[in-house]
């Protein structure tokens, strides 16, 4: 049973222009932290991720949440969590503040996040073993599909799983051979053109078979020159992404991007404002068939269900600790199975939870293992590190989700 909550909001100043984008020149890595104190001293550890003013609001709204689960069995309170996300992100108290979006929905991950990494360690599991020795209704009962009826039901949402039963086995392999990984730290918007370019030698060297630059600038140039850079060292057998960070407009986003065809990008990331789902399809439209990528910004499973009815999306970047969770990185997730879209999350927990969430969406949804977001500025911060090794993740063994932070002194 759960006992009490602490809440916690760390922050994390990074080193020289690590983090850097079109947007946000100067972030802080940051967590809202929400940790559930099981009464036989089991702690599930929940992160949400801002870039730092406002983390403390986070931390706020998911006091509020969390304290609504004290007195609660986790056991119990997961076999049923579908219920009790719908209840919790639907208050009345918060609702006006999203609905689902926002820091309310931020802090919700949090908490949700914690319930997760809880259950796991109560089992005694990697998080992406609970997931995968779930039935799939009893995957289903942990998620709300409410306003998504039109789309998918939640005996829609099962018969997808059963649906891959079958050949769960086949998929299994990866948990030896380990996730494919991709460096997104090779670019960051603030490096010179010469650390550009031995940062990508180095991700090379390291195994890395693709990585991502980040593009944006005042002057399209810039861009242009680097992203040519990249391509000349990389080679044309790497995969090699362009982020905008949500820098464009969209008349700015169809010439510039169709000026950075010509180096060949496997996608470009958030060219334009993420809630503009109509820009965005007509940005694919009129740069085919350069591809999209979006989902870091993209709040809730609404605004991805309207990306991909409207086919606007290539890849899908859901983050769980952008949306409401885990509960709701998979409905999202089942939402892209269905349309048959890629799930390349977004990693604001630099990895630490997607490495299990992926092998779950492989392995149980069917998913492809494309590969896997790898940002390594805060390892140093987290008691069980990824591990990348040749440019893979190794699978984590240690019970829970990966995400406790090493203790402030």
């Amino acid at each position: 049973m759960i006992k009490s909550i602490k809440i916690e909001d760390r922050r994390y100043a990074l080193d020289g222009s690590a983090g850097s984008d079109a947007i946000h020149r100067d972030p802080i890595y940051s967590y809202a932290v929400t940790s559930l104190v099981d009464d036989s001293g089991v702690t599930g550890t929940g992160l949400a991720f801002t870039l730092g003013e406002g983390n403390d609001l986070v931390c706020k709204a998911a006091q509020y949440y969390a304290a609504k689960l004290v007195g609660r069995d986790i056991e119990e309170t997961m076999a049923n969590f579908g219920e009790l996300f719908k209840q919790l992100s639907n208050d009345q108290q918060f609702r006006w503040l999203g609905p689902h979006k926002g820091v309310v929905h931020l802090a919700l991950a949090s908490v949700t996040n914690a319930c997760y990494d809880l259950w796991a360690k109560k089992r005694g599991v990697p998080l992406w073993k609970l997931l995968i020795d779930l039935s799939p209704a009893e995957i289903v009962a942990t998620l709300d599909l409410s306003y998504l009826e039109d789309e998918l039901t939640q005996q829609q949402a099962i018969e997808l799983l059963k649906g891959q039963e079958s050949t769960q086995m086949s998929r299994e392999a990866i948990l030896q051979s380990g996730y494919p990984g991709y460096d997104t730290s090779i670019g960051w918007f603030n490096y010179s053109d010469e650390k550009v370019r031995e940062n990508c030698k180095k991700a090379v060297a390291e195994g890395f078979t693709a990585m991502k630059l980040k593009v944006g600038s005042t002057d399209p140039e810039r861009d242009i020159r680097r992203a040519h850079i990249v391509r000349e060292v990389a080679g044309d057998n790497v995969k090699v992404m362009l982020d905008a960070n949500q820098q464009w407009n969209l008349p700015q986003a169809i010439s510039i991007c169709n000026k950075l065809k010509g180096m060949n990008p496997y996608w470009i990331e958030e060219p334009t404002h993420p809630d503009d789902v109509l820009a965005h399809k007509t940005l694919a439209d009129a740069i085919a068939p350069v591809k999209l990528a979006l989902g870091e910004h993209v709040p809730n499973k609404i605004i991805f269900k309207n990306y991909l009815q409207t086919g606007a999306a290539s890849f899908i970047q859901v983050d769980a600790v952008r949306v409401g969770g885990v509960s709701e990185f998979i409905t999202v997730s089942l939402l892209c199975k269905k349309y048959g879209v890629p799930v390349v999350p977004h990693v604001g927990d630099m990895g630490q939870l997607h490495q299990h969430l992926v092998l779950f969406n492989h392995i149980a949804m069917g998913h492809e293992a494309l590969f896997l977001e790898h940002i390594p500025h805060l390892q140093k911060y987290f008691e069980n590190p990824v591990q990348i090794v040749n440019g893979v993740y190794k699978t984590p063994q240690q019970p829970g989700s990966s995400c406790d932070l090493i203790a402030l002194n």
